[in-house]
């Protein structure tokens, strides 16, 4: 009697380079799948010149010092389109600016990116009227005056739906 002995798996040389083909494969493609993602969502910008803000750093510090120094703080608040911002010293009364600007910026994207110049109600209270659709935003305010930095502040609000 003879046994009849099936033929066994032989992994060869076309097996291993269909693996190593495989494997790659999936990682250029959820590299490209990623990569795709991150330049649809995000400008990645967040100084335009890296080089002249690096510049800039011990100058922005000293300025943000002084800043903090003085007292003065800032609130903003945005509803139903308008936008209004206070500056005072607490304990003091309101800070007077001839010039004050905020930057509203999405945390992701940069569409609808905006800026407006606030102009003085009273003293330290300042409005401008601006649609600032619901969410999240970073807003920047640089508040001046007479060409000296007042308040230079950068935070992140949610604004909810009226």
């Amino acid at each position: 009697m003879t046994a009849r002995i099936g033929k066994s798996f032989t992994f060869t040389g076309w097996h291993m380079l269909l693996t190593i083909c495989s494997f790659f494969g999936v990682i250029i493609a959820v590299n490209f799948t990623m990569a795709w993602y991150a330049s649809h969502s995000w400008s990645g910008i967040v100084v335009e010149n890296t080089y002249v803000a690096s510049q800039q750093f011990n100058e922005t510090t000293a300025e943000i010092r002084a800043i903090l120094d003085s007292g003065v703080t800032g609130k903003m608040a945005v509803q139903q389109g308008i936008i209004t911002y206070d500056l005072q010293i607490p304990g003091k009364g309101p800070v007077n600016a001839d010039k004050v600007v905020a930057n509203f910026k999405r945390p992701v994207g940069t569409a609808q990116d905006f800026s407006i110049e606030l102009r003085p109600e009273a003293p330290g209270h300042f409005v401008g009227a601006h649609p600032a659709g619901p969410g999240h935003w970073i807003y920047e305010v640089v508040a001046t005056d007479h060409g000296k930095l007042v308040m230079h502040e950068a935070n992140r609000i949610a604004v909810l739906e009226d």
